[in-house]
């Protein structure tokens, strides 16, 4: 994922998708708009650090218990300790026309 920097810790920023981990919802090149501020949920795609390494999965809670599991089954969930490492919410995908468009979070 690229950053497109210059963004203050609490305002929404822009990611370039890279890899096919999120395929079929995320296609690499894919733009997303992650809320560092967004209402963290089961089921939600997020942005977390593990390892050093920024990685954009979805977020799965089962029994109390933390999980980032990627949407191509050719890669691993990982679980993680906690909210502590989500740096955001998505809450947007932009694509190069209007129907790629989709907005997440907002019941």
């Amino acid at each position: 994922m690229e950053s497109s920097g210059g963004c203050a810790a609490s305002e929404p920023f822009a990611l370039r998708v890279l890899g096919d981990s999120m395929l079929p919802e995320f296609a690499e090149g894919a733009v997303i708009i992650i809320d560092p501020a967004g209402t963290i949920r089961d089921g939600c795609y997020v942005m977390a650090e593990v390892k050093n390494e920024y990685i954009f999965r979805q977020l799965r809670i089962v029994d109390d218990k933390y999980y980032l599991q990627p949407l191509n089954d050719l890669y691993d969930t990982v679980e993680i300790s906690g909210q502590d490492v989500i740096q955001g919410v998505v809450t947007q995908k932009a694509g190069r026309r209007r129907k790629e468009h989709k907005h997440y979070g907002k019941d």
